[in-house]
């Protein structure tokens, strides 16, 4: 389908489908699932990165799992919101994933979303709520961080619109 803005996204995703989160790393592609509601992200799995066209169908099979119509993606961007080579090579893996609409088996509908913080975020969620070892830690992740990033992604879609001066909605 196409690369859309977060507020663009309810009504470019086709009907009955999820959003999937990916956090888009150099060795693993951390994933995450949107409820059906669009509303709860929650971790799923991380897939370690190896040929882009057998991770590709790994993706394909868990989309057609769980009915995924869409991709949020993690976009690393500079502190000061600049976009740097990791921000650019995340832009070309999702205009790649849209090439793939045959492999994926169906057209997907994409948005952006600033992903600074997300790993640590989801470290310390892991660390102080969790109170869990590295070891264990390091297995999932990147699996968390795509559920923050989908999470953040998913509060901003059904944030509601700022009232307008005459207290309408815009």
């Amino acid at each position: 389908m196409a690369i859309v803005a977060i507020k663009e996204l309810k009504t470019a995703l086709p009907a009955k489908t999820r959003l999937l989160g990916i956090d888009h790393g150099s060795k693993t592609w951390g994933l995450a699932l949107a409820d059906p509601g669009l509303t709860i992200a929650t971790p799923l799995k991380t897939i370690r990165r190896t040929k882009f066209t057998e991770n590709l169908r790994e993706l394909a099979a868990l989309c057609k799992e769980y009915e995924v119509g869409g991709f949020i993606i993690g976009l690393p961007l500079n502190m000061d919101d600049s976009e740097g080579p990791r921000a650019q090579s995340v832009r070309h893996f999702g205009f790649n994933l849209l090439k793939e609409k045959e492999q994926l088996g169906f057209e997907p509908v994409i948005a952006f979303f600033d992903e600074r913080l997300s790993t640590h975020a989801a470290e310390q969620l892991l660390i102080d709520d969790l109170d869990m070892k590295r070891g264990k830690r390091k297995e999932i992740i990147d699996a968390m961080a795509a559920a923050h990033i989908l999470q953040g992604a998913l509060d901003a879609l059904n944030r509601p619109a700022p009232a307008s001066e005459n207290g309408e909605n815009e």
